[in-house]
């Protein structure tokens, strides 16, 4: 017998809203149907198709299967859809790992401030544009910290961004469990996020890029004074081990009270429970170089650490177009398929 199924066609575990085509009738066997997973999902750039269990039948012929009856319900152009469909790839996983791949995206806090709202939703849409594990972004809006009652402390004059704090909130906005990554909002990423989630260590408590950086700018971003002190962006992205006991210091009132210095060093750890992660995570320009043809220097993200092309005065920096065509994509993406 055959079974009908509908199954919404939308990004996995990402908030984002669903792409042009919104639906997929597929129709499969009987014995088929039962090793689908509670969510059949298709990553726009993840590639991946999900069944929850081992079946008899082999991924090829399951996926030939669903590419033979899937029949459009929506406005899009069946050869669009089509086309789509054929770059993913079909994996096939146990219910215990299935259960896991969709209960536990990877958590990622990215620092948002008003004035450069497009930073973090180009910076948004780089992860999701690449990223074949399931992510979970949440902004991290300072008003709504206060609201929560959870960030009370009084803007200092050295603070350029309005994350400059909050970003430690990481461990006790992610329930003290697991592992989330904190991230500022002028980063663009060029690679998969599952090639970084894969460096992780749980020997550690964190896990950065390691600069030794000592800026020589007066000011940055729209003018705002440049400050120097030691582990200088380390905290500007930041692997999280939620869990570790030393992280358990992270709560509200230590965020709120301790010094820029105790924070942004990481003064609750020893060095040795500091992870390190390539430069090429946290390339930072004006610092980081590509060396030719020595791939290992090519950036995976690049932060625009001084100012990136949303503000006037960088319009003209290192790796501006690639944040400019990133943005243009995105606007586009937003005006055909709401993503």
């Amino acid at each position: 017998m055959w079974k009908r199924f509908i199954r919404n066609l939308r990004e996995t575990s990402v908030g984002a809203p669903p792409i042009s085509f919104l639906r997929l009738q597929l129709l499969l066997s009987e014995d088929l149907s039962a090793c689908l997973s509670e969510d059949l999902s298709f990553p726009r750039r993840g590639h991946i198709l999900k069944l929850s269990d081992t079946v008899e039948a082999s991924p090829d012929e399951i996926w030939s299967t669903i590419m033979s009856t899937a029949i459009i319900d929506s406005n899009s152009n069946a050869n669009e859809v089509k086309s789509e469909l054929s770059n993913c790839k079909l994996s096939v996983e146990s219910p215990v790992d299935a259960k896991r791949h969709n209960a536990n995206p990877f958590r990622i806090f990215i620092g948002y401030d008003p004035r450069e709202d497009v930073a973090y939703e180009v910076c948004r849409y780089s992860i999701l544009k690449r990223s074949s594990v399931p992510v979970e972004i949440k902004p991290l809006k300072q008003s709504e910290l206060r609201e929560k009652g959870l960030y009370w402390r009084e803007r200092g004059k050295l603070e350029s961004t309005e994350f400059s704090f909050t970003r430690f909130l990481t461990p006790h906005l992610a329930n003290f469990d697991g592992w989330a990554m904190f991230v500022d909002c002028d980063f663009l990423y060029l690679a998969d996020i599952k090639e970084l989630v894969d460096l992780i260590d749980n020997n550690y408590a964190i896990m950065c890029v390691q600069h030794d950086y000592a800026p020589k700018e007066a000011t940055k971003m729209d003018g705002v004074v440049q400050t120097v002190y030691p582990r200088k962006n380390w905290s500007s992205m930041v692997l999280y081990n939620c869990g570790h006991p030393k992280n358990m210091v992270l709560t509200p009132e230590t965020v709120n009270s301790q010094t820029g210095a105790y924070l942004h060093r990481f003064q609750w750890l020893e060095d040795d429970e500091i992870g390190s992660i390539p430069f090429v995570w946290n390339f930072l320009i004006g610092h980081n170089e590509v060396v030719e043809k020595d791939h290992s220097t090519f950036p995976k993200a690049i932060h625009y650490t001084l100012g990136g092309p949303w503000f006037d005065a960088w319009k003209n920096c290192e790796f501006a177009d690639l944040w400019v065509n990133e943005m243009e994509e995105h606007k586009k993406k937003i005006k055909s398929n709401g993503f």
